[in-house]
């Protein structure tokens, strides 16, 4: 039981920078994490776009590069193949350890999951402050190589080269070690939270569809991270002592560095997009005003994919020599993970089926993430396929899947979620004409970004190269127009939150008719979430 104060919520109960920095209310944890991974993915999304500013051209051989016309207080004395190496390096790490891992489950999951299952904060609150700082500390040591001997290995980190090349490998591998340690630490708690702090009558199969995706989520986060902390960790005991792991000059073997990579970075796809299916499911039942379609069966197949994802890692290896039993099995495995996934599509547009569909934002980010993320399904089970793999493998037909998957599915739902409860967060209502002009934008500039890219890719466009032949400049120009559209959905989508955080409406406790426990509290939620503890009756999503 806890009495609010009339007027007192989360975000005014205390004030002054200190009582952030220590505040162990899951509600401003999860606020910091909005703030400094919004940070990250500003820096990563500017450096995504001097990659296709300096791919808009062919003609980087002959002297005409953009990244060489930058100040050089910027480039240093890197030409701009190094240039590249290094921003496309930052890019990729930055995008994946600081903004989509950590991204729903940190925000959004720190924010509502003891909301959804009547809590008053997670199992351990003081661990949770410290999962924000472990990502920090990470951060501020990744861009702490900036200013030192860069890095330009790739996010992957691949051995040998990433054994051989300059010093601050060993200081980005190890920010790398240290938020991971901020993904266990994450996913700990939820698991105990769940099992622990649900309020009476609430069992397991009256959860939100967004707790059984945390959930599944929190399973893969600490049994799949050590695996990477301890891949990273050995790279870094080989650089600085010399011992014989991954380097075959020392006698290891630089595939086994990509086995125990793969083992955690397959699994953490879908850390990635398993908490995005679960904003979808919560959308769905929402802005159709229809009780889901096959609650079990999403809640299934959520731990059916944190299941199956520990083996389908080897399809990142069908090139490496493996044996073609091995390809095989992969194959199999890797197309079988497309069987859950299936379940949850089918399962929304059935929800979709004959309900009152509103077409508001946060709806549209939704429709959006399923328009991208069939498309990148169904080229990963083309992917998926040994012969075709090896046509494709290192192409642009790779980059365009993986970003379909990634950023046109988990990023889709990063906003829609936001969109859909940052009345509850904030208080305030946003434009929603704003918003909706920011999802044309950035869905219009996502495809004509993107889509492009399997056409390059199966001209046979290598990834990760820095200049081209001029038959594929037309389409590059196309992908780098697509950025600047996209770019444009983003800066108009700030301009929305920050006029509905200073300028906005007063939020209704309910403005959606959202039938979870977070709807129920008021707007901004009080410090311990609800004035009274809750009881639950029914399932999550009873629309009559």
């Amino acid at each position: 039981m806890s009495h609010a104060v009339a007027g007192k919520n989360y975000l005014n109960e205390s004030s002054g920078l200190w009582s952030w920095l220590t505040t162990l209310d899951h509600k401003r944890i999860g606020i910091m994490y909005f703030v400094s991974v919004m940070f990250f993915f500003l820096i990563g999304g500017i450096m995504a776009l001097l990659l296709r500013l300096e791919l808009f051209s062919s003609n980087a051989q002959e002297g005409i590069s953009f990244l060489s016309s930058l100040p050089n207080v910027i480039k240093g004395d890197a030409n701009p193949a190094d240039l590249y190496n290094r921003i496309m390096t930052y890019h990729g790490a930055i995008m994946v350890f600081m903004v989509i891992v950590p991204g729903i489950p940190a925000i959004l999951g720190n924010f509502f999951l003891p909301l959804q299952i009547g809590a008053k904060d997670v199992a351990f609150p003081r661990l949770n402050l410290l999962s924000w700082y472990c990502l920090m500390a990470g951060a501020i040591m990744a861009f702490a190589t900036l200013f030192l001997n860069k890095v330009d290995t790739g996010w992957t980190f691949y051995t040998p080269y990433s054994i051989r090349t300059g010093a601050s490998v060993v200081l980005m591998v190890l920010a790398v070690f240290i938020m991971g340690m901020s993904s266990i630490l994450t996913g700990l708690n939820f698991i105990v939270t769940v099992h622990k702090l649900r309020c009476p009558g609430m069992t397991m199969y009256r959860i939100p569809l967004f707790v059984w995706a945390l959930y599944s989520t929190a399973i893969i986060q600490v049994l799949a991270t050590p695996i990477l902390a301890i891949t990273l960790l050995l790279l870094a005991m080989e650089r600085v002592f010399g011992i014989g792991i991954f380097d075959p000059k020392l006698g290891g073997d630089p595939v086994l560095f990509q086995h125990f990579f793969w083992f955690y970075s397959h699994p953490a796809v879908y850390i990635m997009i398993l908490p995005a299916m679960g904003v979808i499911s919560e959308l769905m039942t929402t802005f159709t005003k229809k009780t889901i379609f096959g609650y079990t069966a999403i809640a299934y197949s959520s731990l059916g994919i944190a299941a199956v994802s520990f083996f389908v890692w080897g399809h990142h290896l069908f090139v490496s020599g493996q044996s073609e039993v091995a390809g095989i099995v992969f194959s199999f495995l890797t197309m079988l993970v497309g069987v859950p996934t299936a379940i949850k599509m089918f399962n929304w547009l059935a929800t979709m089926y004959r309900g009152s569909i509103e077409f508001t934002a946060p709806m549209l980010y939704a429709l959006g993430f399923l328009f991208l993320f069939a498309i990148g399904g169904v080229t990963g089970i083309m992917l998926a396929v040994v012969p075709v793999d090896v046509h494709f493998h290192d192409t642009y037909f790779v980059v365009a899947h993986f970003h379909y998957v990634m950023v046109g599915g988990t990023l889709m739902s990063i906003m829609g979620g936001f969109y859909y409860w940052f009345p509850k967060m904030f208080g305030k209502m946003y434009n929603m004409t704003m918003a909706i002009w920011s999802w044309v934008f950035i869905f219009i500039g996502f495809n004509v970004t993107f889509f492009p890219q399997f056409i390059l890719g199966a001209k046979g466009m290598p990834r990760r190269y820095f200049d081209y032949i001029p038959e594929y400049e037309q389409l590059n120009r196309i992908s780098t127009i697509g950025s600047w559209l996209i770019a444009t959905g983003f800066v108009i989508g700030l301009i929305a939150m920050i006029r509905a955080i200073t300028k906005g409406e007063k939020a209704p406790d309910n403005p959606w008719g959202g039938k979870t426990l977070e709807w129920t509290t008021s707007t901004p939620p009080p410090h311990d979430n609800f004035t009274n503890e809750p009881t639950v009756t029914a399932g999550p999503y009873e629309y009559k």
